[in-house]
Protein backbone atom coordinates (compact mmCIF):
# COMPACT_ATOMS: atom_id res chain seq x y z
CA UNK A 1 0.00 0.00 0.00
CA UNK A 2 1.29 3.46 -0.89
CA UNK A 3 -0.31 6.80 -0.09
CA UNK A 4 0.61 9.69 -2.35
CA UNK A 5 -0.04 13.39 -1.99
CA UNK A 6 1.72 16.63 -2.83
CA UNK A 7 0.40 18.94 -0.10
CA UNK A 8 3.16 20.97 1.48
CA UNK A 9 4.35 24.33 2.74
CA UNK A 10 4.29 26.19 -0.56
CA UNK A 11 2.07 28.83 -2.13
CA UNK A 12 -0.78 26.34 -2.63
CA UNK A 13 -0.61 24.95 0.90
CA UNK A 14 -3.78 23.05 1.74
CA UNK A 15 -6.06 25.80 0.38
CA UNK A 16 -9.04 25.24 -1.87
CA UNK A 17 -9.64 27.39 -4.92
CA UNK A 18 -11.80 29.98 -3.13
CA UNK A 19 -9.14 30.42 -0.43
CA UNK A 20 -6.49 30.82 -3.13
CA UNK A 21 -8.56 33.57 -4.76
CA UNK A 22 -8.68 35.35 -1.38
CA UNK A 23 -4.92 34.90 -0.96
CA UNK A 24 -4.31 36.37 -4.41
CA UNK A 25 -6.53 39.36 -3.76
CA UNK A 26 -4.84 40.15 -0.45
CA UNK A 27 -1.36 39.78 -1.93
CA UNK A 28 -0.33 36.79 0.18
CA UNK A 29 0.58 34.88 -2.97
CA UNK A 30 1.03 35.71 -6.64
CA UNK A 31 -0.29 34.01 -9.75
CA UNK A 32 3.17 32.78 -10.82
CA UNK A 33 3.84 31.39 -7.34
CA UNK A 34 0.68 29.30 -7.49
CA UNK A 35 1.45 27.96 -10.95
CA UNK A 36 5.08 27.23 -10.06
CA UNK A 37 3.96 25.32 -6.97
CA UNK A 38 1.47 23.30 -9.03
CA UNK A 39 4.18 22.42 -11.56
CA UNK A 40 6.46 21.18 -8.79
CA UNK A 41 3.61 19.16 -7.31
CA UNK A 42 2.77 17.65 -10.69
CA UNK A 43 6.34 16.57 -11.24
CA UNK A 44 6.44 15.13 -7.72
CA UNK A 45 3.44 12.80 -7.92
CA UNK A 46 2.88 12.10 -11.60
CA UNK A 47 5.58 9.41 -11.85
CA UNK A 48 3.44 7.33 -9.48
CA UNK A 49 -0.13 8.50 -10.13
CA UNK A 50 0.31 8.69 -13.93
CA UNK A 51 -2.41 11.29 -14.39
CA UNK A 52 -0.70 13.60 -16.87
CA UNK A 53 -1.52 13.33 -20.57
CA UNK A 54 0.16 16.50 -21.86
CA UNK A 55 1.98 19.36 -20.13
CA UNK A 56 2.10 23.06 -20.99
CA UNK A 57 4.07 24.32 -18.00
CA UNK A 58 5.89 27.18 -19.75
CA UNK A 59 2.68 28.38 -21.34
CA UNK A 60 0.93 28.25 -17.94
CA UNK A 61 3.65 30.37 -16.36
CA UNK A 62 3.40 32.91 -19.18
CA UNK A 63 -0.35 33.08 -18.66
CA UNK A 64 0.15 33.52 -14.91
CA UNK A 65 2.56 36.43 -15.38
CA UNK A 66 0.27 38.11 -17.92
CA UNK A 67 -3.01 37.60 -16.07
CA UNK A 68 -6.24 37.10 -17.89
CA UNK A 69 -9.07 38.25 -15.66
CA UNK A 70 -11.89 36.16 -14.30
CA UNK A 71 -12.69 35.22 -10.71
CA UNK A 72 -10.18 32.33 -10.60
CA UNK A 73 -7.42 34.30 -12.35
CA UNK A 74 -4.15 32.56 -11.45
CA UNK A 75 -5.58 29.38 -9.89
CA UNK A 76 -3.90 26.36 -11.54
CA UNK A 77 -5.96 23.60 -13.10
CA UNK A 78 -5.98 20.92 -15.82
CA UNK A 79 -8.16 20.09 -18.80
CA UNK A 80 -9.25 16.52 -19.34
CA UNK A 81 -7.80 15.23 -22.60
CA UNK A 82 -11.06 14.93 -24.53
CA UNK A 83 -11.80 18.59 -25.19
CA UNK A 84 -10.06 20.71 -27.80
CA UNK A 85 -7.60 23.33 -26.54
CA UNK A 86 -5.50 25.54 -28.78
CA UNK A 87 -1.89 24.37 -28.89
CA UNK A 88 -2.60 20.99 -27.31
CA UNK A 89 -3.43 17.63 -28.94
CA UNK A 90 -6.68 15.87 -28.08
CA UNK A 91 -5.96 12.15 -27.76
CA UNK A 92 -9.05 10.95 -25.82
CA UNK A 93 -7.07 8.35 -23.93
CA UNK A 94 -5.92 6.34 -26.94
CA UNK A 95 -2.85 5.71 -29.07
CA UNK A 96 -4.90 5.08 -32.21
CA UNK A 97 -3.63 8.12 -34.15
CA UNK A 98 -0.66 10.47 -34.18
CA UNK A 99 -1.07 13.47 -31.85
CA UNK A 100 -0.89 17.01 -33.19
CA UNK A 101 -1.56 20.39 -31.51
CA UNK A 102 -4.87 21.98 -32.45
CA UNK A 103 -5.16 25.50 -33.92
CA UNK A 104 -8.17 26.67 -31.91
CA UNK A 105 -9.99 26.30 -28.62
CA UNK A 106 -13.21 24.29 -28.62
CA UNK A 107 -16.45 25.74 -27.28
CA UNK A 108 -15.94 24.45 -23.76
CA UNK A 109 -12.28 25.45 -23.55
CA UNK A 110 -13.11 29.06 -24.47
CA UNK A 111 -15.68 29.16 -21.69
CA UNK A 112 -13.46 27.42 -19.12
CA UNK A 113 -10.51 29.72 -19.74
CA UNK A 114 -12.76 32.77 -19.26
CA UNK A 115 -13.08 31.83 -15.58
CA UNK A 116 -9.39 32.73 -15.14
CA UNK A 117 -8.24 29.21 -14.33
CA UNK A 118 -4.73 28.51 -15.63
CA UNK A 119 -4.30 25.07 -17.24
CA UNK A 120 -1.00 23.24 -16.79
CA UNK A 121 -1.94 20.75 -19.50
CA UNK A 122 -4.26 17.79 -19.88
CA UNK A 123 -5.06 14.74 -17.78
CA UNK A 124 -5.44 11.07 -18.63
CA UNK A 125 -8.73 9.28 -19.22
CA UNK A 126 -9.85 5.82 -20.28
CA UNK A 127 -9.98 5.24 -24.03
CA UNK A 128 -12.76 7.51 -25.39
CA UNK A 129 -14.10 7.59 -21.81
CA UNK A 130 -15.75 4.18 -22.20
CA UNK A 131 -14.33 2.54 -19.06
CA UNK A 132 -14.70 3.49 -15.39
CA UNK A 133 -10.97 2.86 -14.88
CA UNK A 134 -8.11 4.38 -16.87
CA UNK A 135 -5.60 1.58 -17.45
CA UNK A 136 -3.73 2.41 -20.62
CA UNK A 137 -2.13 -0.70 -22.18
CA UNK A 138 1.08 1.18 -23.04
CA UNK A 139 1.64 3.78 -20.31
CA UNK A 140 -0.14 2.00 -17.46
CA UNK A 141 -2.99 2.84 -15.09
CA UNK A 142 -3.93 6.08 -13.38
CA UNK A 143 -3.55 5.24 -9.70
CA UNK A 144 -5.52 6.37 -6.68
CA UNK A 145 -3.60 8.66 -4.30
CA UNK A 146 -5.35 7.17 -1.27
CA UNK A 147 -3.85 3.81 -2.13
CA UNK A 148 -1.97 3.30 -5.36
CA UNK A 149 -3.02 -0.35 -5.54
CA UNK A 150 -6.50 0.94 -6.45
CA UNK A 151 -7.93 2.66 -9.52
CA UNK A 152 -8.59 6.40 -9.55
CA UNK A 153 -11.86 5.79 -11.38
CA UNK A 154 -12.70 7.16 -14.79
CA UNK A 155 -13.07 8.47 -17.20
CA UNK A 156 -11.90 11.73 -15.55
CA UNK A 157 -9.25 9.75 -13.71
CA UNK A 158 -6.21 12.00 -14.03
CA UNK A 159 -8.17 15.05 -12.91
CA UNK A 160 -9.55 13.14 -9.93
CA UNK A 161 -6.16 11.83 -8.85
CA UNK A 162 -4.49 15.25 -9.15
CA UNK A 163 -7.18 17.15 -7.23
CA UNK A 164 -7.26 14.57 -4.43
CA UNK A 165 -3.46 14.53 -4.21
CA UNK A 166 -3.31 18.32 -3.90
CA UNK A 167 -1.65 19.06 -7.24
CA UNK A 168 -4.42 21.55 -8.06
CA UNK A 169 -7.59 22.44 -6.15
CA UNK A 170 -9.96 22.15 -9.12
CA UNK A 171 -9.81 20.40 -12.49
CA UNK A 172 -11.97 19.91 -15.54
CA UNK A 173 -13.98 16.70 -15.83
CA UNK A 174 -16.90 15.58 -17.93
CA UNK A 175 -19.56 12.95 -17.51
CA UNK A 176 -21.23 10.72 -20.11
CA UNK A 177 -22.06 7.80 -17.84
CA UNK A 178 -20.70 8.86 -14.46
CA UNK A 179 -17.27 10.22 -15.33
CA UNK A 180 -17.40 13.20 -12.94
CA UNK A 181 -19.10 11.28 -10.14
CA UNK A 182 -17.10 8.04 -10.37
CA UNK A 183 -13.63 9.61 -9.85
CA UNK A 184 -15.18 11.85 -7.20
CA UNK A 185 -16.33 8.75 -5.33
CA UNK A 186 -13.03 6.89 -5.79
CA UNK A 187 -10.81 9.83 -4.78
CA UNK A 188 -12.84 11.43 -2.00
CA UNK A 189 -13.96 14.50 -3.95
CA UNK A 190 -17.02 16.59 -4.76
CA UNK A 191 -18.32 15.89 -8.25
CA UNK A 192 -21.44 17.56 -9.64
CA UNK A 193 -22.81 16.44 -13.00
CA UNK A 194 -24.96 19.44 -13.93
CA UNK A 195 -28.24 19.54 -15.79
CA UNK A 196 -28.08 19.04 -19.54
CA UNK A 197 -27.24 22.39 -21.14
CA UNK A 198 -26.02 24.03 -17.92
CA UNK A 199 -22.52 24.56 -19.38
CA UNK A 200 -21.38 24.92 -22.99
CA UNK A 201 -20.90 21.55 -24.70
CA UNK A 202 -18.43 20.41 -27.31
CA UNK A 203 -19.78 20.11 -30.87
CA UNK A 204 -19.56 16.30 -30.82
CA UNK A 205 -21.64 16.12 -27.65
CA UNK A 206 -24.30 18.40 -29.13
CA UNK A 207 -24.65 16.11 -32.15
CA UNK A 208 -25.41 12.95 -30.14
CA UNK A 209 -28.89 11.40 -30.60
CA UNK A 210 -29.18 11.46 -26.79
CA UNK A 211 -26.99 14.22 -25.36
CA UNK A 212 -25.52 12.32 -22.43
CA UNK A 213 -22.28 14.27 -21.87
CA UNK A 214 -22.05 17.17 -19.42
CA UNK A 215 -18.95 19.23 -18.66
CA UNK A 216 -17.97 20.11 -15.11
CA UNK A 217 -15.23 20.09 -12.48
CA UNK A 218 -13.85 18.05 -9.61
CA UNK A 219 -13.03 19.78 -6.31
CA UNK A 220 -12.21 18.98 -2.70
CA UNK A 221 -14.85 21.29 -1.21
CA UNK A 222 -18.47 22.08 -1.88
CA UNK A 223 -17.76 25.80 -1.91
CA UNK A 224 -15.29 25.42 -4.80
CA UNK A 225 -17.91 23.62 -6.88
CA UNK A 226 -20.53 26.22 -5.95
CA UNK A 227 -18.17 29.09 -6.79
CA UNK A 228 -17.35 27.56 -10.17
CA UNK A 229 -21.04 27.38 -11.16
CA UNK A 230 -21.70 30.88 -9.83
CA UNK A 231 -18.91 32.27 -11.96
CA UNK A 232 -19.94 30.12 -14.91
CA UNK A 233 -23.30 31.89 -15.00
CA UNK A 234 -21.53 35.25 -15.25
CA UNK A 235 -19.83 34.03 -18.43
CA UNK A 236 -22.51 31.92 -20.10
CA UNK A 237 -26.13 31.32 -19.12
CA UNK A 238 -28.68 28.86 -20.51
CA UNK A 239 -31.95 30.79 -20.19
CA UNK A 240 -33.98 27.57 -20.39
CA UNK A 241 -32.70 26.55 -16.96
CA UNK A 242 -33.33 28.32 -13.63
CA UNK A 243 -30.21 30.09 -12.37
CA UNK A 244 -28.06 28.53 -9.67
CA UNK A 245 -26.81 31.84 -8.34
CA UNK A 246 -24.49 32.21 -5.36
CA UNK A 247 -24.82 29.20 -3.07
CA UNK A 248 -22.84 29.78 0.12
CA UNK A 249 -24.33 27.39 2.65
CA UNK A 250 -27.15 25.03 3.58
CA UNK A 251 -30.72 25.76 2.58
CA UNK A 252 -33.59 26.08 5.04
CA UNK A 253 -36.06 23.88 3.20
CA UNK A 254 -36.54 20.36 4.63
CA UNK A 255 -36.64 17.97 1.71
CA UNK A 256 -38.47 14.78 0.74
CA UNK A 257 -35.63 12.35 0.15
CA UNK A 258 -36.03 8.86 -1.29
CA UNK A 259 -33.31 6.29 -0.54
CA UNK A 260 -32.48 3.39 -2.87
CA UNK A 261 -29.64 0.89 -2.45
CA UNK A 262 -30.93 -1.57 -5.07
CA UNK A 263 -29.60 -0.92 -8.56
CA UNK A 264 -31.21 -2.36 -11.67
CA UNK A 265 -28.59 -5.11 -11.49
CA UNK A 266 -28.45 -5.99 -7.82
CA UNK A 267 -28.25 -4.77 -4.25
CA UNK A 268 -25.25 -2.59 -3.47
CA UNK A 269 -22.38 -4.33 -1.70
CA UNK A 270 -22.78 -4.72 2.09
CA UNK A 271 -20.37 -1.97 3.17
CA UNK A 272 -21.66 0.48 0.52
CA UNK A 273 -25.26 -0.28 1.43
CA UNK A 274 -24.52 0.31 5.11
CA UNK A 275 -22.82 3.64 4.38
CA UNK A 276 -25.81 4.71 2.30
CA UNK A 277 -28.18 3.89 5.14
CA UNK A 278 -25.95 5.84 7.52
CA UNK A 279 -26.16 8.84 5.19
CA UNK A 280 -29.94 8.47 5.13
CA UNK A 281 -29.98 8.46 8.94
CA UNK A 282 -27.83 11.59 8.95
CA UNK A 283 -30.29 13.32 6.63
CA UNK A 284 -33.21 12.27 8.81
CA UNK A 285 -31.39 13.59 11.85
CA UNK A 286 -31.03 16.92 10.08
CA UNK A 287 -34.80 17.10 9.78
CA UNK A 288 -35.34 15.87 6.24
CA UNK A 289 -38.23 13.53 5.45
CA UNK A 290 -36.50 10.29 4.42
CA UNK A 291 -38.29 7.36 2.79
CA UNK A 292 -36.70 4.00 1.97
CA UNK A 293 -37.67 2.39 -1.34
CA UNK A 294 -37.32 -1.31 -2.16
CA UNK A 295 -36.58 -0.86 -5.85
CA UNK A 296 -35.06 1.60 -8.27
CA UNK A 297 -37.70 3.85 -9.87
CA UNK A 298 -36.67 3.33 -13.52
CA UNK A 299 -37.65 0.44 -15.84
CA UNK A 300 -35.52 -2.71 -15.82
CA UNK A 301 -34.65 -2.38 -19.52
CA UNK A 302 -32.80 0.90 -18.98
CA UNK A 303 -29.29 -0.49 -18.46
CA UNK A 304 -29.55 -2.69 -21.56
CA UNK A 305 -30.66 0.31 -23.60
CA UNK A 306 -27.84 2.46 -22.20
CA UNK A 307 -25.23 -0.21 -22.93
CA UNK A 308 -26.51 -0.44 -26.50
CA UNK A 309 -26.25 3.33 -26.85
CA UNK A 310 -22.72 3.22 -25.38
CA UNK A 311 -21.90 0.65 -28.07
CA UNK A 312 -23.31 2.98 -30.76
CA UNK A 313 -20.82 5.62 -29.63
CA UNK A 314 -18.01 3.08 -30.02
CA UNK A 315 -19.23 2.25 -33.51
CA UNK A 316 -19.14 5.94 -34.38
CA UNK A 317 -15.62 6.39 -32.97
CA UNK A 318 -14.18 3.37 -34.77
CA UNK A 319 -15.97 3.67 -38.12
CA UNK A 320 -15.42 7.43 -38.52
CA UNK A 321 -11.88 7.38 -37.11
CA UNK A 322 -9.98 7.66 -40.42
CA UNK A 323 -12.22 10.49 -41.66
CA UNK A 324 -12.45 12.48 -38.42
CA UNK A 325 -9.06 11.78 -36.88
CA UNK A 326 -6.93 11.54 -39.98
CA UNK A 327 -5.02 8.97 -42.01
CA UNK A 328 -2.84 7.87 -39.06
CA UNK A 329 -5.87 6.30 -37.34
CA UNK A 330 -5.09 2.63 -36.64
CA UNK A 331 -7.97 0.49 -35.38
CA UNK A 332 -5.56 -2.24 -34.24
CA UNK A 333 -4.27 0.07 -31.50
CA UNK A 334 -7.68 0.33 -29.81
CA UNK A 335 -8.27 -1.57 -26.58
CA UNK A 336 -10.52 -4.61 -26.14
CA UNK A 337 -13.33 -2.65 -24.51
CA UNK A 338 -13.65 -0.21 -27.42
CA UNK A 339 -13.44 -2.99 -30.01
CA UNK A 340 -15.85 -5.22 -28.09
CA UNK A 341 -18.38 -2.41 -27.78
CA UNK A 342 -18.08 -1.75 -31.50
CA UNK A 343 -18.77 -5.42 -32.32
CA UNK A 344 -21.73 -5.47 -29.91
CA UNK A 345 -23.12 -2.31 -31.48
CA UNK A 346 -22.82 -3.62 -35.04
CA UNK A 347 -24.55 -6.89 -34.10
CA UNK A 348 -27.42 -5.00 -32.49
CA UNK A 349 -27.92 -2.03 -34.80
CA UNK A 350 -31.46 -3.24 -35.50
CA UNK A 351 -32.34 -2.65 -31.83
CA UNK A 352 -30.91 0.86 -31.73
CA UNK A 353 -34.02 2.89 -32.77
CA UNK A 354 -36.14 1.38 -29.98
CA UNK A 355 -33.37 1.84 -27.43
CA UNK A 356 -32.86 5.51 -28.35
CA UNK A 357 -36.60 6.16 -28.25
CA UNK A 358 -36.91 4.65 -24.78
CA UNK A 359 -33.87 6.55 -23.52
CA UNK A 360 -35.37 9.82 -24.72
CA UNK A 361 -38.65 9.03 -22.96
CA UNK A 362 -37.04 8.09 -19.65
CA UNK A 363 -37.23 11.63 -18.37
CA UNK A 364 -41.02 11.24 -18.19
CA UNK A 365 -40.51 8.44 -15.65
CA UNK A 366 -38.14 10.43 -13.46
CA UNK A 367 -40.32 13.53 -13.73
CA UNK A 368 -43.18 11.55 -12.17
CA UNK A 369 -40.79 10.31 -9.48
CA UNK A 370 -39.65 13.84 -8.62
CA UNK A 371 -43.26 14.95 -8.34
CA UNK A 372 -43.29 12.99 -5.07
CA UNK A 373 -39.67 13.50 -3.96
CA UNK A 374 -37.19 16.37 -4.01
CA UNK A 375 -34.00 14.30 -3.97
CA UNK A 376 -32.95 10.71 -4.61
CA UNK A 377 -30.11 9.27 -2.50
CA UNK A 378 -28.18 6.26 -3.79
CA UNK A 379 -24.58 5.14 -3.53
CA UNK A 380 -22.52 6.54 -6.37
CA UNK A 381 -21.17 3.07 -7.16
CA UNK A 382 -22.49 -0.37 -6.28
CA UNK A 383 -19.26 -1.54 -4.65
CA UNK A 384 -16.06 -0.21 -3.16
CA UNK A 385 -13.30 1.04 -5.45
CA UNK A 386 -11.60 -1.95 -7.12
CA UNK A 387 -7.90 -2.62 -7.39
CA UNK A 388 -5.95 -1.78 -10.51
CA UNK A 389 -6.49 -4.57 -13.05
CA UNK A 390 -10.14 -5.22 -12.24
CA UNK A 391 -11.14 -3.41 -15.44
CA UNK A 392 -8.01 -4.24 -17.42
CA UNK A 393 -8.80 -3.10 -21.02
CA UNK A 394 -6.64 -5.90 -22.46
CA UNK A 395 -8.79 -8.61 -20.85
CA UNK A 396 -11.62 -10.42 -22.59
CA UNK A 397 -14.39 -8.00 -23.58
CA UNK A 398 -17.15 -9.93 -21.84
CA UNK A 399 -15.23 -9.92 -18.57
CA UNK A 400 -14.64 -6.18 -18.80
CA UNK A 401 -18.22 -5.27 -19.66
CA UNK A 402 -19.75 -7.57 -17.03
CA UNK A 403 -17.59 -6.05 -14.32
CA UNK A 404 -18.16 -2.53 -15.59
CA UNK A 405 -21.96 -2.76 -15.72
CA UNK A 406 -22.02 -4.44 -12.31
CA UNK A 407 -20.02 -1.65 -10.66
CA UNK A 408 -21.36 1.39 -12.52
CA UNK A 409 -25.05 0.71 -12.09
CA UNK A 410 -26.34 3.95 -10.53
CA UNK A 411 -24.71 6.80 -12.47
CA UNK A 412 -25.90 6.47 -16.12
CA UNK A 413 -29.50 7.41 -15.33
CA UNK A 414 -28.86 11.16 -14.99
CA UNK A 415 -26.83 11.23 -18.21
CA UNK A 416 -29.88 9.90 -20.01
CA UNK A 417 -32.48 12.15 -18.39
CA UNK A 418 -30.25 15.23 -18.25
CA UNK A 419 -30.91 15.68 -14.54
CA UNK A 420 -28.24 16.86 -12.10
CA UNK A 421 -26.49 14.62 -9.58
CA UNK A 422 -23.67 15.18 -7.12
CA UNK A 423 -21.31 12.67 -5.50
CA UNK A 424 -20.04 13.48 -2.02
CA UNK A 425 -17.30 11.55 -0.12
CA UNK A 426 -19.47 10.75 2.89
CA UNK A 427 -18.04 7.33 3.67
CA UNK A 428 -14.90 5.23 3.82
CA UNK A 429 -14.67 1.51 3.17
CA UNK A 430 -13.18 -0.98 5.66
CA UNK A 431 -9.96 -0.80 3.63
CA UNK A 432 -9.83 2.98 4.09
CA UNK A 433 -10.85 4.01 0.58
CA UNK A 434 -13.35 6.86 0.00
CA UNK A 435 -16.94 5.89 -0.82
CA UNK A 436 -19.25 8.32 -2.59
CA UNK A 437 -22.91 8.99 -1.92
CA UNK A 438 -24.96 10.38 -4.80
CA UNK A 439 -27.79 12.91 -4.53
CA UNK A 440 -29.86 13.63 -7.64
CA UNK A 441 -32.81 15.87 -8.36
CA UNK A 442 -35.01 17.33 -11.10
CA UNK A 443 -33.51 19.21 -14.04
CA UNK A 444 -32.41 22.71 -13.11
CA UNK A 445 -32.20 22.09 -9.36
CA UNK A 446 -28.42 22.21 -8.86
CA UNK A 447 -28.92 24.92 -6.24
CA UNK A 448 -30.90 22.52 -4.06
CA UNK A 449 -28.23 19.83 -4.41
CA UNK A 450 -25.45 22.27 -3.55
CA UNK A 451 -27.33 23.54 -0.49
CA UNK A 452 -27.82 19.96 0.68
CA UNK A 453 -24.15 19.23 -0.02
CA UNK A 454 -23.12 22.20 2.13
CA UNK A 455 -25.32 20.88 4.93
CA UNK A 456 -23.83 17.39 4.75
CA UNK A 457 -20.27 18.73 4.54
CA UNK A 458 -20.87 20.70 7.75
CA UNK A 459 -22.59 17.82 9.53
CA UNK A 460 -20.03 15.19 8.52
CA UNK A 461 -16.80 16.79 7.26
CA UNK A 462 -14.94 14.38 5.04
CA UNK A 463 -11.24 13.70 5.55
CA UNK A 464 -8.77 15.00 3.03
CA UNK A 465 -5.79 12.90 2.16
CA UNK A 466 -3.30 15.22 3.89
CA UNK A 467 -5.30 15.42 7.12
CA UNK A 468 -5.96 11.68 7.44
CA UNK A 469 -3.43 9.06 8.42
CA UNK A 470 -1.72 9.37 5.06
CA UNK A 471 1.95 10.11 4.47
CA UNK A 472 3.31 12.46 1.82
CA UNK A 473 5.04 11.11 -1.23
CA UNK A 474 8.54 11.67 0.16
CA UNK A 475 7.87 9.36 3.12
CA UNK A 476 5.87 6.82 1.15
CA UNK A 477 8.57 6.57 -1.48
CA UNK A 478 11.21 5.66 1.09
CA UNK A 479 9.00 2.82 2.31
CA UNK A 480 8.19 1.38 -1.13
Amino acid sequence: MQHVHAFGDDALGALDAVALVDALRTGKVSRPELVEAAIVRTEKVNPILNGLAYETFERALARAYAGGGGYFDGVPTFFKDNVDVEGMPTMRGTDAWAPHPLPDDGDFARFFLATGLVPLGKTQLSEFGFSAAAEHPRIGPVRNPWDTDYTAGASSSGSGAFVAAGVVPIAHANDGGGSIRIPAACNGLVGLKPSRGRLPAEKLARQMPVQIVSEGVLTRTVRDTAAFYREAEHIWRNRRLPPIGAVTGPGRERLRIAVVTQSLKRQAGPSVRELTLQTAELLAGLGHNVEYLDRHPVPSYFLDDFLLYWALLAVAQVRTGPRVLGPTFDKTKLDNLTLGLERYGIRNLHRMPVAITRLRRLRRVTARFFHNYDVLLTPTLADETPRVGHLDPTADYQQIIDRLVDWVAFTPLQNTTGEPAISLPLGHSPSGMPVGMMLSGPTGHERRLLELAFELEAAKPWPRIDTSLQKPLSDASRES
